[in-house]
């Protein structure tokens, strides 16, 4: 898996303008497909093309092979990364582990419970997954270290197994849906706040 560049680098023939029309039926495409129960080995251009109603060349003018497209795909799904604003920690915490498994598009309940195994099956999905899900990790750290740098989190925190305790409560809750009777609503205050019981400093 050698061609995980953003959309931005594909190539592109020159001196025809790109149509927003066709990125969008073709992403759309990538979704419908992996909702619809494909996985990623047997999801082809192909059948991405027919979907779309485009052909391959059109495909291929904006991404340079499946695993491009698929990176593209999955990063809509996810929606826009959340920005923290930087005034107060826990409050950037709230927002980061809120956004943590949320998904405004409906199919992600179809999609993402079923790349869990893929992931894990393939080290090429595997990194795929890291690329897609490492930005949000970097802005967790940055507040973090923030925390720790004005002294409202323990100088000796550990800041990937706190990021770990944050984001795993709301994993498996939103992936697993493990407690029905949780709210979740409060769930993202709540896990924050219990855990910075333990990485405040004393």
């Amino acid at each position: 898996m050698s061609d995980l560049k953003p959309t931005a680098d594909a190539p592109r023939s020159p001196g025809r303008p790109r149509s927003t029309r066709a990125d969008e039926a073709i992403i759309e495409a990538v979704l419908d497909l992996l909702a619809e129960g494909s996985t990623i080995e047997a999801l082809s251009i192909e059948a991405v093309a027919t979907r779309a109603g485009v052909g391959k060349a059109t495909i291929y003018r904006r991404w340079p092979g499946k695993d491009a497209l698929l990176m593209d795909a999955l990063r809509r799904l996810k929606g826009v990364v959340a920005q923290p604003a930087g005034h107060s920690v826990r409050d950037d915490l709230v927002l980061l582990v809120g956004a943590v498994g949320h998904n405004v598009d409906p199919r992600a309940e179809r999609i993402m419970p079923c790349l869990v195994p893929e992931v894990n099956r393939s080290p090429d999905h595997f990194q795929l997954y890291q690329n897609i899900i490492e930005p949000r990790r970097k802005i967790m750290r940055e507040v973090l270290r923030r925390g720790v740098a004005t002294g409202e989190l323990r100088a000796d925190l550990d800041i990937e197994v706190a990021m770990a305790l944050l984001t795993g409560p709301m994993l498996i809750q939103r992936l697993m849906r493990w407690h029905p009777e949780l709210d979740d609503r409060l769930l993202p205050e709540n896990v924050v706040d219990g855990v910075l019981d333990g990485l405040r400093a004393r």
